[in-house]
């Protein structure tokens, strides 16, 4: 974690006259002033949006929600950062910021299946084109840039299937035509990476995952350079979005742990991929762990480490015994979401996956997506490899 966050931690109490380590919940929807002046003196402040700590109605927040964004600030490197009610309240609020009628958003084959649906279904009601590129050929990417590209949507890695995408390229090519990008950074967090830094206009990252670390919260956060900074402040306070001091103070309670349980979840994925990829019947593991691959560089390149979620290709004539392989294990629950402490497994089909257009499993192909949790990795071993005797 940056010493710019630790420090953040550290002034908590100061900030706030509170003797107690942790920032007080502070739940509010009236705020009250002592004159009418003060009252009108905060609207001009906040109309003129000089600062976050100005506010005359809860749904602009309140202290709690305050230390967040300033501790959230620090670990991004950002102007500002912007707090949503979940992950995908900000992949909407992001979007919703930037694109107008007329415009296209180009994005990244292989993102999250909801923010497929708002692209492709949703913007078309507004008259905006969703333009999709290949995550693994950048001249593709090139080429489907044209005049009226207003946005450019990442996932890093691709959700599920983890393509890597070349950041840099992507980045230089946008600032050249002055066209808005925004990535979700949900798998690596601002802790692996940090996407301002490299020249990213929005930084997305759903804080009910690692951010949170606990699966108890549901959150979502925005991080924006000073371009961004006005589009999405009006859409964010025309839009409404607020997350609750309770559920604030949860994701504040998460960062404080983020560096230690990253760092586990990697230590403790590699344990289990150097295990998988000597099992006959992983077909190929989707994460960049192979040192000759495409995607290990782009990793390399741009990133410090990575998360503890990957998925396998799992080759079998019968679907019923890739389930069963799921059900029989015993230290990883079924069920969505991901980035708590818990491990996971969940079979994704290619509904759960989305309209792919550079991406499709084959014949008797089966994915099933998991999150290595905090457990000890020798256990979380022998857990599979009694659940693959049952793959056929």
């Amino acid at each position: 974690m940056s010493k710019s966050v630790k420090t953040y931690l550290k002034t908590a109490a100061k900030d706030y006259r509170s003797r107690s380590v942790n920032p007080p919940v502070v739940r509010a929807s009236t705020i009250l002033f002592k004159t009418m002046q003060e009252l009108r003196k905060h609207q001009k402040d906040i109309a003129k949006k000089k600062d976050v700590e100005f506010w005359d109605y809860g749904r602009q927040g309140t202290q709690t929600t305050v230390q967040l964004q300033k501790l959230l600030r620090g670990l991004e490197e950002a102007y500002q950062v912007f707090l949503t009610p979940t992950g995908f309240a900000a992949v909407a609020l992001s979007i919703m910021s930037i694109c107008r009628p007329g415009d296209e958003i180009l994005i990244s084959d292989g993102v999250y299946r909801p923010t497929q649906k708002i692209t492709d279904d949703l913007l078309k009601e507004f008259k905006v084109r969703a333009v999709w590129y290949n995550p693994n050929d950048f001249q593709d990417f090139k080429n489907k840039v044209t005049r009226k590209t207003k946005l450019i949507y990442v996932e890093n890695p691709g959700s599920n299937t983890f393509e890597m995408n070349d950041l840099g390229k992507i980045v230089s090519l946008a600032k050249s035509k002055n066209i808005f990008t925004a990535i979700d950074n949900t798998w690596a967090t601002a802790y692996f990476f940090k996407p301002l830094k490299l020249g990213f206009d929005i930084s997305i990252t759903s804080a009910t995952k690692y951010y949170s670390g606990h699966s108890d919260v549901m959150a979502g956060t925005v991080a924006v350079n000073k371009k961004a900074y006005d589009k999405v402040w009006w859409y964010n306070h025309v839009s409404g979005y607020r997350l609750s001091a309770d559920d604030a103070y949860l994701v504040i309670r998460g960062l404080r742990t983020l560096d230690i349980r990253l760092e586990k979840h990697q230590e403790n994925a590699k344990k289990i991929i150097n295990f998988l990829k000597n099992q006959k019947k992983i077909y190929k593991i989707l994460y960049p762990y192979k040192t000759s691959s495409r995607e290990f560089k782009l990793l390399k390149k741009y990133y410090s480490g990575a998360s503890g979620l990957l998925s396998l290709i799992i080759k079998s004539k019968s679907k019923n015994s890739v389930y069963k392989f799921v059900n029989s294990l015993e230290l990883f629950g079924i069920g969505y979401s991901w980035g708590g402490f818990e491990s996971l497994a969940v079979y994704t089909d290619p509904v759960e996956l989305g309209v792919r257009r550079y991406f499709k499993l084959e014949k008797n192909e089966h994915l099933v997506r998991l999150h290595i949790g905090l457990e000890d990795p020798k256990d979380l071993i022998e857990d599979l490899k009694k659940s693959l005797k049952f793959i056929k």
